[in-house]
């Protein structure tokens, strides 16, 4: 990933936060129908009982429910407000979030409803959100005090993961419409990474008719393979060309329904390149290797919401088909390089 490649990634990180406010959506661009989400249905489910229940349903709420709102994250780099707002239009969602303060950025997206799992992995799932039964595998969820949150009454849900190997989340959703209203990023010691709060919601309602899903595909085959991944990462289907890359920048990315990793792997040339090592990309890390895969040098790059020496390790695995298989040992002592 070359520095005028890096936006991109730069951008991931700022926002990243966001990402379970929009959980379950990976915007996929395919014109084909394979089946729909009726969020009338929001309005004769059974009241949530349970954390899983509750967080399933903020998942339909997110997509269903049509809403503005202004909302302030706190990260590493301070205090930022910021207003966004969700729409659906013919079945088809789309989001704009705008920073208030700070450097100017805004994002819009538009797409359906995204697939966990891939066209070539079974799921017997009855909820339309796949990640619902995958999540209790990997994380623990418990319900946790009411509180008040953007002048509304919340229930918090703690979600923590069962091994040190990904980040935890506290989730506060809104009682009336499911929403969540204020996400916390935690690291394995519990220490608050991000903190992503609604300070106010505008007129939510419910949108009267079906949302379209993503059709289930298979991953791309690659010339190389993944060495290592924490248990429960799938490889995710979704088109990852850019007109940012070039064409032999390879982007995919892996997820466990609540955390993300993106890779990056390009051939090394004259231009400027990352520097080996870790770098911080907002909230999230990138691990960067230069390595002779192929035949070729190489550069790798890992970024994603996880611990440090998960990324390294994904990095430092990474197997060229036909290679030998020799494996390069993660350092523990790298050093994090702000990526500004």
């Amino acid at each position: 990933m070359r520095h005028q490649q890096l936006f991109p990634a730069i951008l991931a990180g700022v926002i990243g936060g966001f990402g379970m406010f929009f959980a379950a959506q990976a915007f996929a661009q395919e014109t084909s129908v394979v089946d729909h989400v009726d969020c009338r249905e929001l309005e004769t489910l059974p009241a949530p009982t349970s954390a899983l229940e509750w967080f399933e349903r903020s998942l339909w709420a997110n997509n269903c429910y049509i809403f503005e709102a202004r909302a302030v994250r706190i990260g590493y780099d301070g205090v930022r407000s910021l207003s966004l707002s969700h729409d659906v239009q013919d079945g088809v969602q789309r989001e704009e979030i705008t920073f208030l303060d700070g450097p100017p950025v805004a994002v819009e997206r538009s797409g359906r409803i995204g697939r966990l799992k891939a066209a070539d992995v079974t799921d017997d799932s009855v909820s339309p959100f796949d990640i619902i039964d995958h999540l209790d595998e990997y994380y623990r969820l418990q319900l946790g005090e009411p509180e008040r949150i953007a002048n509304r009454r919340t229930l918090r849900i703690d979600i923590d993961p069962l091994d040190s190997l990904r980040f935890g989340h506290r989730l506060w959703v809104d009682t009336d419409t499911g929403l969540p209203l204020k996400q916390v990023l935690v690291d394995e010691t519990g220490r608050a990474i991000e903190t992503f709060q609604l300070t106010e919601l505008v007129n939510p309602r419910l949108y009267q008719g079906e949302l379209v899903m993503d059709i289930p595909r298979v991953p791309p085959a690659d010339d190389w393979r993944i060495g290592w991944l924490p248990k429960g990462f799938l490889p995710q289907a979704v088109e990852t060309n850019s007109p940012r890359h070039d064409e032999d920048v390879v982007h995919r990315l892996f997820s466990d329904g609540l955390s993300t990793l993106s890779l990056f792997v390009e051939p090394l040339d004259d231009a400027p390149f990352l520097s080996p090592g870790m770098h911080r990309l907002g909230i999230s890390h990138a691990a960067v290797r230069h390595r002779d895969l192929g035949g070729q040098r190489r550069q790798v790059v890992v970024m994603g919401e996880l611990p440090p020496r998960v990324l390294l390790r994904v990095a430092d695995t990474l197997q060229w088909k036909g290679d030998d298989q020799a494996q390069v040992e993660p350092r523990a002592d790298e050093k994090i390089v702000r990526a500004d």
